[in-house]
């Protein structure tokens, strides 16, 4: 079995060798003459390939890629998971004219509870597809938007809101009514 190595040194760094075609190994005859042939016909041609492509990506890129930071944004809007199942903000702390898009988004004010709250009702896959949409189009307006949990990390927010149980009729409660 014959297989090339990684180069050593002169710079070369892991980042180098990303999306290249590295060559595989070869098995190769015990006859020496056979093996040389073999390697050299299907694994130098590769291997030096593979080899001129590691150190161009080392003279174009030294240093590994970084992720630019987030741009700087003006206003910040902060989506809270509440402890009740409930995804939403307080009026007062969404700027004006983030309203317009939370509302094409489905958040509903509730003005009792002074919030703008999106209905559990969408499923988790909805809430989400929608607090992704409305992310977006707030950080093309220069609005940053965080998510934020009420409850500690150890416990996880209640998707299902609590509704009160309603007893089932007996059959003396029943036949009572109809007394």
């Amino acid at each position: 079995m014959v297989a090339p190595l990684e180069p050593d040194g002169n710079g070369i760094k892991p980042h180098h060798f990303v999306g290249i075609e590295e060559p595989n190994g070869i098995a190769v005859p015990n006859d020496p003459s056979r093996a040389a042939a073999q390697v050299t016909r299907r694994v130098l041609p590769r291997y030096e390939q593979a080899l001129r492509t590691v150190h161009r990506n080392a003279v174009d890129q030294p240093e590994p890629p970084h992720r630019p930071a987030p741009p700087q944004v003006s206003h910040v809007l902060t989506l809270t998971y509440y402890s009740d199942g409930a995804l939403g903000a307080p009026y007062g702390s969404v700027p004006s004219n983030a309203r317009m898009t939370l509302y094409a988004h489905g958040f509903q004010y509730h003005p009792h509870q002074a919030a703008f709250l999106l209905p559990a009702a969408y499923g988790e896959d909805g809430r989400a597809l929608r607090v992704h949409a409305v992310a977006r189009e707030l950080a093309a307006q220069g609005i940053g938007v965080n998510l934020r949990h009420t409850t500690t990390a150890a416990t996880a927010p209640s998707i299902t809101t609590a509704r009160p149980a309603i007893p089932a009729p007996t059959s003396t409660s029943v036949a009572a009514r109809h007394q």
